[in-house]
């Protein structure tokens, strides 16, 4: 069924960034962890740099923090189109120049929208109605209906080729679990990439983790490498 991963995986262990992050295709969408600078996959982004994939289109929850990260793809001209909730923060001065002189285009999505985006994409949703946006321009040229007396707004899931999220552990069939905060979108975009790549500070054998506290269950996972 299309939007669900039909068959299970070995993930790959791999030994760099560079080695995760290749093959990745120009025009990819992306879909990039993070709140702010908490969960941040920051050395899969420095990989993605070097190997030189453009016309990229960034799904993140802003659209970059002073000159790392997001923003140092974003200033190599890798970026095509950013979706994102938080496009201008007082540090996001690479996007505001990008975004003003034309050169990157920008969806703008409110929070729990992208989201719920996301995971309609990882549980195969078509689409769903949302009250969030509705009468305000974000909504424009999408179709409203009221259910039970209150207008909702259709929205489609958003799909990426590529998730770049960072973890805290993992063990070697590629379970997850993060720390504290830095856990945000990483769990839903995980479901919601063809390829999952997650940079993580520990690999430990099978077993190791508690099960109970494993957020991502490896069929998500397609590549880790300890960064």
């Amino acid at each position: 069924m299309e939007g669900w991963r039909t068959e299970v995986s070995r993930v790959q262990l791999l030994e760099t960034t560079d080695e995760a992050v290749a093959g990745i295709e120009d025009g990819s969408t992306i879909l990039v962890g993070g709140f702010g600078l908490a969960g941040m996959p920051f050395d899969l982004i420095d990989a993605l740099i070097r190997q030189g994939a453009t016309d990229l289109t960034v799904v993140s929850n802003n659209a970059g923090n002073g000159d790392a990260g997001l923003a140092a793809l974003l200033a190599a001209g890798q970026v095509r189109k950013v979706i994102c909730s938080f496009p201008r923060q007082a540090d996001s001065w690479v996007f505001d120049r990008l975004y003003r002189e034309g050169k990157v285009e920008l969806e703008l999505v409110p929070q729990g929208n992208l989201a719920e985006r996301m995971r309609a994409a990882g549980a195969g949703i078509g689409a769903f109605f949302c009250p969030t946006a509705v009468g305000t321009p974000l909504a424009a040229g999408k179709e409203t209906r009221e259910i039970d007396g209150r207008a909702y707004v259709l929205e489609y899931p958003v799909k990426g080729d590529y998730a770049f999220i960072a973890a805290h552990r993992a063990d070697t069939t590629g379970n997850l679990v993060y720390r504290k905060t830095a856990r945000n979108f990483g769990p839903v975009m995980a479901t919601a990439a063809t390829t999952t790549i997650a940079q993580v500070s520990e690999v430990v054998p099978v077993g190791a983790l508690d099960p109970e506290a494993i957020v991502t269950p490896s069929i998500y996972v397609d590549r880790i490498v300890h960064a």
